[in-house]
């Protein structure tokens, strides 16, 4: 059965817990209003100005761009290593989506979470946050393999620079993040599970498509 619990109840959580340590003022957005996925897709330019050439006096642009990565073509040793390969880029297609919503979420209810003035309130706020976020994505989640799952874990660290278990542990406390953590080693899963695609192998390979994703190039 390819259901997979542990991602459906790890990113609702994860999402909800960035909402739940957010504050409430009628100035500040609330993310609820905006819970909807996020485009993987970079900016290609990162800006533009003008200037006066020296030699004619004319008013000229200058376009800046982001960067961009070319990676030589890929290579195969063998059929299954291209099999291999392409599930994986069809993973990172599928999951990276969620794990930039959690990023974004938990960047934008920084601000948000300060305003509530007690945990109940907070508390509350998390409980609409967690049921609204888990009505939306349920039955997408529910479509994710064991696999997408794990890779899921992977992506929230590369796009939060932190570990699914230091989320968790931040915001409900160790016993409950400890609780997870075991929970989610029953689907084969760890929440600790950390991201260095300079020295794994396989990370390197997830960053490379995410990257050639991220530029639309894959």
């Amino acid at each position: 059965m390819k259901r997979n619990i542990l991602i459906l109840a790890i990113a609702v959580i994860l999402t909800a817990l960035t909402g739940a340590q957010a504050h409430a003022a009628p100035a500040v957005h609330d993310p609820l209003d905006n819970i909807s996925l996020p485009s993987v897709l970079q900016k290609t330019y990162a800006g533009y100005y003008h200037f006066i050439e020296p030699s004619t006096g004319d008013t000229l642009a200058m376009i800046v761009f982001n960067p961009i990565t070319i990676y030589p073509r890929e290579r195969f040793r063998n059929k299954a290593e291209e099999k291999q390969y392409w599930k994986t880029v069809r993973d990172v297609k599928k999951t990276l989506p969620y794990a930039k919503l959690i990023s974004s979420t938990l960047l934008e209810t920084y601000e948000y979470i300060d305003t509530y003035q007690t945990q109940k309130q907070k508390q509350a706020y998390l409980t609409r946050f967690e049921k609204e976020l888990f009505n939306q994505y349920k039955p997408q989640m529910n479509k994710m393999t064991k696999n997408q799952g794990k890779l899921l874990i992977k992506l929230i660290n590369r796009e939060t620079n932190q570990s699914s278990y230091s989320i968790l542990k931040a915001f409900l406390g160790t016993f409950r993040a400890g609780f997870w953590q075991t929970f989610s080693k029953f689907f084969g899963a760890s929440l600790k599970a950390g991201y260095h695609p300079n020295k794994d192998k396989k990370d390197a390979m997830i960053e490379r498509i995410c990257v050639q994703v991220e530029q639309g190039t894959l």
